[in-house]
Formats: structure tokens, sequence, C-alpha cells
């Protein structure tokens, strides 16, 4: 029985030594390429797969998910002669597992070699604002050039991204200058715009407050002006619906006479030529004949328009019309009084019947 029990042992080993070198399980995103004597055969898919012991091996296990690459700064030189390093972060992809173990020897060298040339040609043909400025075309010329050249390669690029541009530190000390002096030049015209448009706003308010002023004062004069009409009209009105005799008016008229010589001011008064014929009328109109001594006190005008002799002082002469106005004023009450029968009014001086 111990005889029999070894070579059965064996036996179970071998088998399963070859069982075993037979299955392959090949993960999920995973592809595994086999070789037969050397030679490439055939590619695992995920799953459970099946190969020939000693003749069949897996060479490469590939992993076909997207991956990330970043590569460190390089220096690239710009169009106007200046240094930058540039950071750059590689999005690819293995679509063709076969290609990218047979066809490149290492295809993460082989991309990381072919960005750097191909940034440096991109780089080259701009200047360093425009490379500063210009990310995207960068990216998108990039990924052109990338995707063309490694498509034979069993390798997509789905997106290329500049991570960093860092030019020379003089060159960022110029910039930041640049930049402040931008600022300030902003903040002076934004200064200058608020400004004026202050100065606008308060000449334009200034105007609507002189226009308004204006259009008020213009409203208060008509209305003055109307209410004036109106008392002028209803004095007119009154005087023709009561019929006011003349002499009544010439009476009124020397009562206003010494209001006009009494002012505080008044230097030079001129008396008018129809002062005469006011005492007389007056006088008539109480059925009597004016005083000699009043009508040889009251001169007559010199002149057309009543003005004072030449050679005389305009305050004796404003003095003297007023006293003259005033005694007539007074002459004339008396004879008012006289014709009541009641007792003569008091005056500057006595009035003779």
């Amino acid at each position: 029985m111990m005889e029999l029990l070894v070579p059965i042992i064996v036996a179970a080993v071998v088998v399963a030594f070859a069982v075993l070198s037979t299955v392959r399980v090949v993960p999920q995103a995973r592809r595994y390429n086999i070789e037969r004597f050397g030679r490439y055969r055939t590619t695992l898919q995920p799953g459970l797969n099946f190969i020939v012991p000693v003749a069949d091996r897996v060479n490469n296990k590939l992993d076909v998910r997207e991956q990330v690459m970043s590569s460190r700064p390089q220096p690239v030189i710009t169009e106007d002669n200046l240094v930058v390093n540039i950071d750059t972060v590689l999005y690819f992809q293995i679509t063709d597992p076969r290609a990218a173990a047979y066809e490149v020897a290492n295809y993460l060298q082989a991309i990381d070699q072919l960005t750097v040339t191909t940034l440096r040609n991109v780089i080259g043909s701009m200047d360093l604002e425009r490379t500063l400025t210009s990310r995207e075309e960068i990216n998108t010329r990039l990924r052109n050039v990338l995707d063309d050249a490694t498509g034979k390669w069993g390798i997509r690029v789905n997106r290329v991204e500049i991570k960093a541009i860092d030019p020379p530190s003089t060159i960022k000390e110029a910039m930041e200058k640049q930049m402040r002096a931008e600022r300030d030049k902003r903040a002076l015209i934004l200064h200058a715009e608020g400004e004026r448009q202050a100065k606008i706003l308060t000449a334009e308010g200034t105007r609507q407050q002189e226009i308004l002023v204006a259009q008020g004062d213009r409203q208060a004069a008509i209305l003055r002006a109307d209410g004036e009409a109106t008392a002028l009209e209803r004095v007119f009105q009154a005087v023709h619906r009561n019929d006011a005799d003349p002499k009544v008016l010439a009476y009124k008229y020397l009562e206003m006479l010494p209001q006009l010589a009494g002012g505080e001011h008044s230097t030079f008064w001129v008396i008018p030529g129809e002062l005469t014929q006011a005492v007389r009328a007056v006088t008539e109109a109480f059925g009597g004949t004016p005083h000699e001594e009043s009508a040889a006190d009251i001169p007559s005008p010199p002149q057309v328009n009543g003005a004072a002799p030449s050679g005389t002082d305009p305050a004796q002469a404003a003095e003297l019309a007023a006293r003259q106005a005033q005694d007539a004023v007074d002459d004339a009450r008396a004879e008012v009084a006289a014709a009541e029968g009641g007792p003569a009014p008091s005056g500057d001086r006595g009035v003779t019947s």
C-alpha cells in the first residue's frame, strides 16, 4: 500500500501544478500580454483565462485606466530670449496593450521626453506675455502633437495642463512694478471719474436750484403784479362807480404831498407844476378863494417839469415845498370845518376866515 500511495501523491501534485499553471485570472481594467515560446500570442481580458503551461507565459501586465503623469519643471526659452520654468501635467490612457508593450521600450519616459521637446517648440514661438496669457492655446497644441505621436504606441493623450509658469525673479519684480503702476493708474482714473461725476451732479443741482428759485421769483412777481392790477382795477371801478369829484381827488393829492417830502432820505424833491392848480381847486371847492398869502408863498414852477430853481439848496427846496403843501392842506381842512360849522383844526398856522 505504501508503494502505491507515493506515486498517487506525486501525480496529484503534478496535476495541481498543471492546473494552476493553466488558469489565469485577470482583474478588471487590467490587460495581460501572453507570449508563447517568446512570441506574442494574445492579450488576456479581465476574468478567467486558460493558457498552455510551460509554453505560454505572461510578459506584461498593463493598466488600461486613465493615468496622470506630472513632469518636473523644465527650463524653456521664449521668443524674447527669457528662460521660464514650466511644469506640466499629462493625462493619458492605454488603448492598445500590445503596441504599448512592443512598439516602445518605456512609454512613460517616451511621453515625458516628447512633452518636453514639444513644449520647447511651442513656447519658443511665443514671447513671455503671450506665454503667460495663452495657456489654453499651449495646452491644445501640446495635446494635438502628443496625441499624434503616441497613437502608434497604443496610447491616447486625453488632456495636457500647464501647472505652473515661473519666470525669472527680475522679470517677476518688473511685472509686480507694472501691475502696481496699473493699479495706481486705475485708482487715479476712478478717483478722477468720481470727482468729475460729483462736480457734474453738483452743477446740475445748482442749476436746478437756480431754475426753481427763478421760477418761484417769477411766479411771485406774477402774483404780486396780478394783486396790484386787481387792486388798481378795484380802486378805478370804485372811483368811477361813486363818480368822484375832481376836487376830492385834488384834496387827496394835497394830503399825499407832505408824505412824499417827509422821507428820511429825501434830499431832493421835484415840485410838480400842477401844485398851484390843486390848491386852487380845493379852495374853490369849499366856496372860497385862495389866500393871497398862500398863493404868494407857492412859487410858480420855473421849468416845465416843476424842478426847483437853479442855485437853491435841494434840502431847502424840499422843505419849502413840504411846508407849502402842509399849509394848503391845513387851509383846506379849515375851510371844510368852517363849512360844517365846527371848530377850526389846529395846525402850524391859523386860517383866517
